[in-house]
């Protein structure tokens, strides 16, 4: 395929990492909305959490699937449940919080299955040592719809009755648009990539029998994990933060906060697409993740004395956090040839990291009435970033 043939397939793909962008971060934003709407407590209002990212539990079968069907038909069944998941919360938020959880879990089912195409498409739409800026600027598109679905679900979604059926209106668009796109895509023509291609020297590259023994594989998949922990980690206990500093904000502004949170990692990503062009993904990754412990570090260490200030150093974490996800699946799918989609599954499994670690830190939050002993569990993720960049993705 010549160069210019990948720009058609890669914008295609950078629309979809823009759809499932917004959706995975208008979940994460209605947390505070959905726990006045329904009167949760610290534990029961993380599951939104839960039940979207514990979707990726089926990342490896997923894998398989399209390893079996194709990338175009894998992305074709991903959309259609999203559609379908998006019309049932419609009439299932009306029934209560677990009903509506049940449909949240269907459309976070297409959304898994849209991740584990995309990522290992784009990373073979071009040479391998640009894979990585690649990713980026597909992540950037993402980024752009993280910073707008806060402003979505703040405008559309939050009100001050915190009556749940407001999320219906809103819902039936997403899906409706969601169906259009997958009429759109339908009808247009991706073309495959095979993963036994030529080295430079004429020779097929030789891999070994299977994704599972390559060693970066797994513990890129355990950096995923923990990554998950940190992007997810920031606005699910934004709220509860702002109020430790003492800082009074309403629910709506919180969410609305949360744009320069997102933002930062669009910013980042857009940064990062020229920076990894000229820097080694280990190296950057490495930077980012002290990057945002550091941040983190001062704003805790600062707290109340300077409460507006810890919290922009908060969201400013959003900054370090941008480019660890494609840096991470570049080095976690780095040589592995035909076996790119089996190990996208591997990979993508472990997104799950936001569904158990987010309800363990709130676990930790009630039991200790410490959101600060909740949030210092990030530095523990941040640490293992370091080791992955620095020795855990060198193929073995």
């Amino acid at each position: 395929m010549s160069k210019n043939k990948y720009l058609f397939p890669l914008v295609v793909m950078a629309s979809l990492f823009f759809l499932f962008g917004f959706i995975t971060t208008m979940n994460n934003s209605m947390i505070d909305f959905l726990k006045d709407a329904f009167n949760l407590n610290n534990v029961e209002k993380q599951l939104p959490n839960s039940f979207f990212y514990g979707a990726y539990i089926l990342s490896v079968p997923v894998g398989f699937m399209i390893n079996r069907i194709g990338y175009k038909n894998g992305v074709l069944s991903g959309l259609l449940l999203i559609v379908v998941g998006f019309f049932l919360c419609i009439p299932m938020v009306a029934m209560g919080y677990i009903p509506f959880l049940g449909a949240v879990a269907v459309f976070a089912v297409g959304v898994v299955i849209l991740q584990v195409a995309a990522n290992p498409y784009v990373n073979a739409l071009g040479p391998e040592k640009t894979a990585a800026s690649r990713l980026t600027l597909t992540n950037a598109l993402n980024s752009v719809a993280t910073v707008i679905a806060p402003i979505f679900v703040s405008m559309l979604i939050v009100n001050d009755t915190n009556d749940p059926k407001a999320v219906q209106t809103p819902f039936g668009i997403i899906g409706g648009v969601t169906l259009v796109i997958l009429l759109i895509m339908f009808f247009l023509k991706l073309p495959e990539i095979k993963g036994d291609e030529a080295n430079e020297g004429g020779a097929v590259k030789k891999y070994k029998s299977s994704a599972f023994k390559y060693t970066h594989v797994w513990l890129g998949s355990l950096a995923i994990f923990v990554y998950m922990g940190i992007e997810i980690g920031i606005p699910s206990f934004f709220a509860d933060y702002t109020d430790k500093l003492g800082l009074t904000i309403g629910s709506q502004d919180r969410i609305d906060l949360l744009k320069y949170y997102w933002g930062g990692l669009m910013v980042g990503r857009l940064i990062g697409i020229f920076v990894l062009q000229k820097f080694s993904a280990r190296r950057i990754l490495s930077i980012c993740a002290v990057g945002g412990a550091v941040l983190v570090a001062a704003s805790l260490a600062i707290g109340g004395s300077a409460s507006t200030v810890a919290m922009w150093l908060f969201l400013g974490t959003g900054l370090f956090h941008s480019i660890m996800w494609p840096t991470i699946y570049n080095l976690a799918l780095e040589d592995l040839g035909p076996h790119a989609k089996v190990a996208s599954g591997v990979i993508a499994t472990s997104v799950i990291g936001a569904a158990i670690l987010m309800p363990i830190m709130g676990a930790v939050q009630s039991l200790t009435g410490s959101v600060v002993i909740a949030i210092s569990f990030l530095f523990i993720y941040y640490l293992y970033l370091v080791f992955f960049a620095v020795k855990g993705s060198k193929i073995r």
